[in-house]
């Protein structure tokens, strides 16, 4: 039996979740376990902190890889169905909204005039989460094979870009928003289960 990359995947997004859940469940875990192959001065550098804040940041790691692994399957997921339908690379021209395409172009600009490498050749990879939810809107007849619902769809990524606040800006998330997150999560797999 063969499985597809997108099986495995999303076996690997649902092992990430239980993951996160087992790790929620058991609190009296330590950072420090956690970058025991890394460097002694990174060793060091973290035993400095508080063992809440050590905690709390690994707690909070374990939302964020989950997180991570999301957004990134969904930057994948908006740059290989335009480009299929474009039948070119190049798509974002043709297809991004002004906003987005502004957006990039400002975050392009910041890295640049800071001597940052770039972090990528993809216009896509410097736009913000809620401007993905704009991209898919914005071509959504070229989305409705793969998404099961637009007015879902829009939910979905409004309460993902809500929940990414937190993680993405070293916060903590609440207990009924870890609750929430796991099943946000859910509802855009359901999503990709496309249309009844």
């Amino acid at each position: 039996m063969t499985y597809g990359a997108n099986t495995i995947e999303l076996f690997l997004l649902k092992c990430a979740s239980i993951k996160l859940a087992v790790d929620h469940a058991n609190p009296n875990r330590r950072v420090n376990s956690s970058i025991k192959d890394e460097d002694a001065s990174v060793r060091s550098s973290v035993s400095q902190f508080s063992a809440e804040v050590r905690d709390n940041a690994l707690m909070m790691a374990e939302h964020y890889k989950l997180f991570y692994m999301l957004e990134n399957d969904i930057r994948r997921l908006i740059d290989d169905t335009l480009t299929e339908y474009n039948k070119d690379p190049e798509w974002w021209d043709m297809c991004a909204p002004d906003s987005a395409k502004a957006e990039f172009k400002g975050n392009l600009q910041r890295e640049q005039d800071a001597g940052f490498t770039p972090r990528s050749e993809n216009p896509l990879d410097y736009v913000t989460f809620g401007h993905l939810g704009d991209i898919i809107r914005a071509n959504y007849s070229l989305f409705g094979g793969i998404l099961s619902n637009q007015k879902a769809m829009g939910r979905v990524m409004f309460s993902l870009n809500n929940l990414r606040g937190p993680i993405a800006h070293c916060g903590i998330l609440a207990e009924d928003e870890v609750e929430r997150l796991k099943l946000t999560v859910k509802d855009w797999f359901r999503l990709l289960e496309g249309p009844k």
